[in-house]
């Protein structure tokens, strides 16, 4: 009995842990969201840059740590033995360095709001990839909430004659990302740190060359004392961000940690709004049809949750 009741303990402990992870790491997320309009003179282009050679001291010392250097070496190895794959994992960098970048210029271009509406759309399309690429069955919760979100880009397609192209590519872009990650067997710390590695030459120049008058990304920074502490901290933030995900997906069912991944696309939203961007007239019904189907999925996954843990 004590043997168990300690068990039961830890486990509440550990969801206890992984929650609070997961939402800090949300929060974390938003406040780069907002941080990056802050980070003037700096072009979208120059902060990507910055952010992303920032990020990856910290993401190796958090491989290290954690003891997932040798997925690293797995990885070479497989590229020795099989060379088209640097093919694909250049791909995957590709694909992942433009939503990061996206990330940062939305912010600035007074995209916000479309961005963050990609993130709320993001969770349905996967549902459908694994329908139509892994053959996974749909619930009927999950139909609805499709055929939900489906009318919301409908009513959009009517409205408007079109989405902001990039709600589009967060859409289509991170799928293709999540789906080439499991084709490729890279869903790891490991395999984000070699992304983040293959980025590395095309960040750098960014953040060297000089964009026609304006200054190098270099330069600005230098000349530019709040960016001394703004651009060091997007690094920390980012990856403690990410580790904190991680943490929180290790630690927490896998039911509740996508139910908390919601989180981000709400803050990400009040960012938009702190920033001045506001709802578009007409809009409420797409935003209202997509939150229906959102909250459909939510609250299946809540209650799958609770018959797991009552079981």
């Amino acid at each position: 009995m004590a043997g168990a009741w300690g068990n039961n303990q830890k486990q509440k402990v550990e969801m206890f842990q992984g929650v609070l992870a997961s939402v800090a790491a949300s929060c974390l997320f938003g406040c780069i969201y907002y941080l990056a309009s802050l980070l003037t003179p700096l072009t979208s282009e120059q902060i990507f840059g910055w952010r992303m050679l920032m990020t990856l001291p910290f993401t190796t010392a958090w491989l290290l740590y954690s003891g997932q250097g040798a997925g690293v070496a797995a990885i070479a190895r497989r590229v020795r033995a099989r060379w088209p794959l640097a093919g694909l994992l250049v791909l995957s960098a590709a694909l992942v360095g433009v939503q990061l970048w996206l990330f940062l210029w939305a912010p600035l271009r007074g995209q916000a709001l479309p961005v963050a509406l990609g993130y709320f759309l993001m969770p349905l399309v996967m549902v459908l990839a694994g329908r139509v690429v892994f053959g996974e069955r749909l619930s009927r919760p999950q139909t609805l909430a499709a055929a939900l979100a489906g009318c919301g880009v409908a009513w959009e397609l009517a409205r408007a004659g079109g989405m902001a192209w990039s709600t589009w590519v967060v859409v289509s872009g991170y799928v293709a990302y999540f789906v080439l990650r499991r084709k490729l067997g890279t869903h790891t710390l490991a395999g984000h740190w070699v992304d983040l590695a293959l980025l590395m030459p095309v960040c750098l120049w960014f953040v060297l060359r000089q964009p026609g008058a304006a200054p190098s990304g270099w330069a600005a920074f230098a000349a530019t004392p709040s960016l001394h502490l703004l651009v060091p901290l997007l690094g920390a933030l980012s990856a403690l961000g990410l580790g904190l995900y991680m943490a929180a997906n290790r630690l927490l069912p896998l039911g509740l940690f996508g139910l908390l991944s919601y989180v981000e696309p709400l803050l990400l939203v009040a960012a938009a709004l702190l920033m001045g961007e506001r709802v578009q007239p007409g809009q409420a019904p797409m935003y209202a049809l997509i939150g229906a189907g959102v909250a459909l999925l939510v609250l299946e996954g809540a209650w799958k949750l609770k018959r797991r843990i009552g079981a």
